[in-house]
């Protein structure tokens, strides 16, 4: 601490300051205790070895696939050489993350008159149509071309160009391949490692040392959604992105809530059928609103609880067989006798719950403002009537720009292993969708430890969710084992828990070596498929009795190395 005559003199001096004396003053005051500048008065964080080290991102732009085959060999290379790699598709990368890169290195191609890919032309045009503040990011471009054309490697001219003008530092020179592209590109991939080894990454705080948020809420738009599924598929599971203007925090394994409203279809008959003025203000225990608004807000009206259409019998004085129903089917089949019922029969109608939904991204690999989910659109059937689950279906309307107010619900179990840790991750439809999270996180923070994915779903060409990031992860590594069981596509049908019978020896080899074991998914009967499949694995590998394996499942939960999210 200062004398306060000391104090004094130096908040005399410094209140002359300018902006840049001050920032040369701390880091002279600094020097002096020899402490890094900005973290003088602040407790030193220990850095793990990834976090310490450099992280590159190598992204591509392809028309024919020859990029994005070349990024993804010399991603593996670049892996194993110990160096955290991130595979970034131009097509779906948005170009204001690159404020938040170290190493940025491009693979693009060109096509006709000098045009950059398709897919690509949309990071091509923004990076050109906006004044990007690069000053930070390092760069490098190959370029894919053929010189029997004019226009040769155009598009990673103009990127190359493009960047430097934006401010960015050029740490390898514009390389342009032809044709036979493959040992100049080997040529230029060393040379990446050369120029990067020569700097330092800035230290981060480990993804560890976040903290969740409980029920903060955030307010996010969708900034994209896919159906998963081949238009041959009877299935719809989205692939939802949000992105947020405030960071969000969480980890791997945790859950997105969601407060779904009803269909405003729906809410518009109930209206209508009821003759309740849409604007009256009714009291509820928990919220007073208008009737519209509790309608398509707040209350549950899709599938009620026996025990409301058990009151709702009382006060209409219906004979109702014990049964659900959903509140419009409810008016149809057994009328109100006015409005003012209508408002008495609001008030015994339950909340709607908030859904959950695993989060399929990564802090590490997709940043702190934007996160992913995939949702399965469920439908079911109430006397022989269609019905879309309320939350999958509110979801599958969304379209880009639109909003929508979540929180992140923290997982207590459902965590990542340590970096060097094996893992294996047991997931059928969409229980992708952590995997995907854990296996995007562990490429970014180039975590040691192995990873083995079951996936499975109904037939190959159709439901192999996010296929192409999965096979992506192989190549590069990621992912050290991959079984896939698709039960419609043989004769005999096959899960997940068949493909575990079939690797038992080797599943329990990981097992008692240490590897952690997850499973998400249906509940009923998946789970307990499964989990049955792993005490006969044990019991069977181990040379235990079913007390024996029931126990060492047991035991693997207690030490959480065996964690499960089912629904």
């Amino acid at each position: 601490m200062l004398s306060e005559a000391k104090f004094n003199i130096l908040k005399q001096i410094s209140g002359e300051f300018s902006r840049d004396e001050t920032i040369w003053a701390s880091g002279y005051l600094a020097g002096l205790a020899g402490a890094p500048v900005g973290i003088a008065s602040s407790p030193q964080v220990p850095h793990s070895q990834s976090e310490t080290s450099r992280k590159i991102t190598l992204a591509y732009g392809t028309e024919t696939g020859n990029s994005k085959k070349l990024a993804t060999e010399l991603a593996g290379i670049i892996k194993k050489k110990g160096i955290q790699v991130k595979l970034a598709d131009l097509s779906q990368y948005k170009p204001k993350d690159l404020i938040k890169e170290e190493f940025f290195f491009v693979i693009i191609s060109t096509q006709g008159e000098g045009e950059p890919p398709i897919l690509a032309k949309k990071f091509y045009d923004h990076i050109h149509e906006n004044e990007l503040i690069l000053n930070h990011l390092k760069f490098g471009v190959l370029a894919l071309g053929d010189s029997s054309y004019p226009q040769f490697c155009k598009t990673g001219e103009d990127i190359d160009s493009r960047f430097e003008i934006l401010g960015a530092e050029r740490i390898i020179p514009l390389k342009k391949c032809d044709i036979d592209y493959e040992e100049e590109a080997r040529h230029w991939i060393e040379h990446v490692f050369e120029v990067t080894a020569k700097a330092s990454s800035k230290p981060q705080l480990s993804s560890a040392s976040k903290v969740a948020t409980g029920r903060k809420k955030y307010q996010g738009k969708v900034s994209g959604i896919i159906n998963l599924n081949d238009i041959t598929s009877d299935k719809e599971t989205y692939h939802i992105e949000i992105e947020t203007d405030e960071s969000i925090s969480y980890q791997p394994g945790d859950a997105l809530g969601i407060l779904p409203f009803n269909p405003r279809n729906v809410v518009d008959e109930i209206i209508s059928l009821t003759g309740i003025d849409p604007e009256k203000q009714i009291e509820t225990p928990k919220v007073t609103a208008s009737a519209d608004e509790l309608l398509y807000k707040h209350l549950n009206i899709s599938y009620l609880l026996k025990t409301t259409v058990a009151h709702y019998a009382q006060m209409t004085g219906h004979h109702i067989p014990e049964t659900r129903l959903g509140l419009l089917d409810l008016l149809r089949i057994y009328p109100i006798k006015n409005a003012e019922q209508f408002e008495e029969i609001i008030t015994i109608l339950t909340y709607q719950a908030p859904r959950l939904y695993s989060i399929s991204s990564s802090p590490e690999a997709h940043g702190d403002t934007e996160i992913h989910i995939t949702v399965a659109k469920s439908e079911y059937y109430i006397d022989d009537q269609k019905q879309n689950g309320v939350c999958s279906g509110f979801l599958s309307q969304f379209r880009e720009g639109d909003h929508l107010e979540f929180y992140i619900q923290q997982a207590k179990h459902f965590k990542l292993p340590q970096p060097d840790k094996d893992m294996i991750m047991i997931g059928p439809g969409t229980g992708i969708a952590p995997f995907r999270s854990f296996l995007w996180e562990r490429d970014a923070t180039g975590a040691e430890g192995r990873n083995w994915l079951f996936f499975g779903d109904r037939n190959f060409i159709s439901d192999f969710l996010y296929q192409s990031e999965i096979q992506d992860f192989l190549k590069t590594e990621t992912l050290t084992h991959l079984d896939v069981a698709f039960s419609r596509d043989t004769t005999q049908k096959i899960y997940v828990q068949h493909k575990l019978e079939q690797k038992a020896q080797e599943v329990f080899q990981w097992l008692e070596a240490g590897a952690s074991l997850y499973l998400c998914g249906t509940k009923d009967p998946m789970s307990k498929d499964v989990e049955e499949t792993l005490l006969n694995i044990i019991q069977n590998q181990g040379k235990r009795n079913k007390e024996e394996a029931r126990i060492y499942l047991e035991e693997m939960e207690l030490n959480g190395r065996y964690a499960k999210d089912v629904y």
